[in-house]
């Protein structure tokens, strides 16, 4: 599958709604290797928090992904991990979904970058 990567030749991953991921690999970023494994997960109804906590651990754990994005209300499925995350790359980055707008309030990452800033971001 072809892939629009970052300049570095590493990968964006994508959890989130049909609609999201189905939009991020029009756009290019979708990859599946030699060994049919992807940067992507649809979370439906069916899909299961495990499955979303493994998807979650398996491209936070991967060296040729720089940026996981991930639908904020799948987010919060995880949120536990999500607060638990430290470390700069993958960076995380939560995103509304069609359904769900964004809630800067529930964006566990904007938040621990405004308590380092002084608790003042502007309008977020």
């Amino acid at each position: 599958m072809a892939q629009a990567g970052l300049p570095d030749g590493r990968l964006l991953a994508v959890i989130g709604d049909e609609d999201t991921v189905t939009g991020f690999l029009l756009a290019g970023v979708g990859n599946v290797d030699l060994r049919r494994k992807g940067n992507f997960l649809v979370v439906n109804e069916k899909t299961t928090v495990k499955k979303v906590e493994d998807a979650f651990k398996d491209y936070t754990q991967r060296e040729d992904i720089a940026i996981l994005l991930i639908n904020q209300h799948v987010a919060n499925l995880i949120r536990h991990l999500i607060n638990n995350y430290a470390r700069p790359v993958p960076a995380i980055l939560e995103i509304p979904s069609k359904e769900h707008p964004y809630d800067p309030n529930q964006d566990s990452i904007l938040l621990r970058v405004k308590n380092v800033l002084g608790g003042d971001l502007g309008a977020a």
